[in-house]
């Protein structure tokens, strides 16, 4: 079982001036609540949370998301309550960990498309702060880790309801590392024998495709190292499992149809030296007609700006090359929603972009402040403040104005549903209809075959 030494160490290397007392409290804390608990793979419970901290730790978090991640689950499976949590390491500990138990409350069942989109944005508008929603990740990446020791039909529905709702989450705020690992780990829990085969395939010439990276890195280095292109970087990399398995569903084609499973990145200091890079690599090798695009002319919806090409690489194998500044590549990079609307399959609403926006100057703001206090009172969020989402007793999501009440839900339902309503629960309680429905709310409504809508 990792040890809170090797947490405090991996945040210590990113944030050397990290509270460690607060993360330390919050082990001692978390290890008690969870003594005598176990998961299913016969481990201590205290594993978990460890390992959601570490992933935390490893990723740069500071100490109130790192102590969460220790205390994430102490009020859903202990005797802890949320007053002691505030007591012990203050407000925001509280807040963080009040959100991440209202988000892992509710589940996802309907499996409607619209329904897995209307229940992200619902989870994203719970998240009064965007850590809530990277806890939630860092656990459910564990889980997902982990999920071999669950029953298979359980393995089936907690990777599905991942690949609809926490993966494409992730790939929504730029986390592309969680986004494509989580992904790889449904892809092996959904399609077993597709991913053994796919995995044995890319495994037998592992040796050989890094000769070949290898190759590739060292030709362009020797032709672009000829010209002044400033402090060039270059980096080669097989794409992830699940991207290879969608080509070849979504094409119809094999394993070994499928041309460029690496891409390689040439990473430059300015515009210019892009386009002369381009043109050195075109002259090296020939470009495959059709498959340039110029996303620094023209950038994507979210902004990303790099230059595309495929060409005939050595042994007239097609290769991906991304060229890039080193200004576009951090923005691609660290984690600012870099993918959010790049292939996705609709257009970026103004919203979005404001949204997106936003993001990225929060990130820009963690770097600049070297006040950890002064960075977390720019993180408050509410990106769908207009809308409201609420459950049917069936688990269908609803999306509603905000300040809608029982009877606009009635109404959302069926006419009829609206017409004959006479009462409304909300989690099973009795509630007037001039409730305004909240975030995650189950409303469920009583009608009256014999009732009308009245003056009031």
């Amino acid at each position: 079982m990792r040890s809170i030494d090797s947490i405090v160490s991996k945040m210590k290397e990113f944030r050397p001036q990290a509270d460690s007392d607060m993360v330390v409290r919050a082990y001692h804390v978390a290890k008690e609540a969870h003594s005598g608990q176990t998961r299913k793979s016969g481990d201590p419970y205290f594993s978990h949370p460890l390992e959601v901290a570490y992933i935390l730790a490893s990723h740069r978090m500071d100490e109130e998301t790192i102590a969460t991640g220790l205390l994430h689950d102490v009020v859903e499976d202990t005797q802890i309550s949320l007053e002691e949590i505030e007591e012990k390491f203050g407000d925001q500990v509280k807040n963080l960990v009040d959100g991440v138990t209202k988000i892992s409350s509710i589940s996802f069942k309907s499996k409607d498309i619209r329904q897995s989109e209307s229940f992200r944005k619902m989870l994203l508008a719970m998240a009064q702060d965007i850590r809530v929603i990277i806890i939630k990740l860092a656990d459910r990446l564990h889980n997902m880790r982990t999920l071999t020791h669950m029953k298979e039909n359980k393995q089936q529905v907690i990777a599905k309801e991942t690949l609809d709702i926490y993966a494409p989450i992730a790939h929504r705020l730029g986390i592309s590392w969680l986004k494509q690992e989580l992904e790889d780990l449904c892809f092996q829990a959904l399609h077993q024998e597709s991913y053994k085969k796919l995995d044995h395939e890319l495994t037998s010439f592992k040796k050989e495709r890094d000769l070949y990276i290898a190759k590739v890195i060292d030709c362009v280095k020797k032709e672009l190292g000829q010209y002044n292109l400033g402090a060039m970087e270059v980096s080669g990399r097989p794409k992830h499992l699940y991207s290879i398995f969608r080509k070849m569903e979504k094409r119809n084609l094999d394993f070994d149809q499928i041309t460029d499973l690496i891409a390689f990145r040439i990473v430059v200091d300015s515009i210019p030296h892009c386009y002369e890079a381009l043109g050195h690599i075109h002259s090296l090798w020939k470009p495959v007609p059709g498959r340039f695009k110029d996303y620094i002319a023209l950038p994507k919806a979210n902004m990303y700006q790099s230059l595309h090409t495929t060409v005939f690489g050595p042994e007239s194998t097609r290769i991906e090359i991304q060229i890039r500044t080193h200004t576009m590549h951090q923005f691609a990079e660290e984690g600012v929603a870099a993918h959010w609307i790049y292939k996705t399959d609709s257009a970026a609403t103004d919203k979005e972009l404001s949204q997106y926006a936003w993001i990225k100057q929060m990130l820009d703001l963690q770097e600049d402040l070297s006040d950890s206090h002064e960075f977390i009172e720019t993180v408050k969020i509410d990106l769908y403040s207009d809308e409201v989402y609420v459950f049917t007793p069936d688990g269908e999501v609803i999306e509603l104005p905000r300040g809608s009440t029982p009877i606009d839900f009635a109404y959302r339902i069926h006419t009829e549903v609206g017409n004959r309503c006479k009462g409304a629960k909300v989690g099973g309680k009795i509630v007037p209809l001039k409730y305004q429905l909240r975030n995650g709310d189950v409303v469920s409504i009583i009608t009256d075959a014999n009732s009308k809508p009245s003056k009031d």
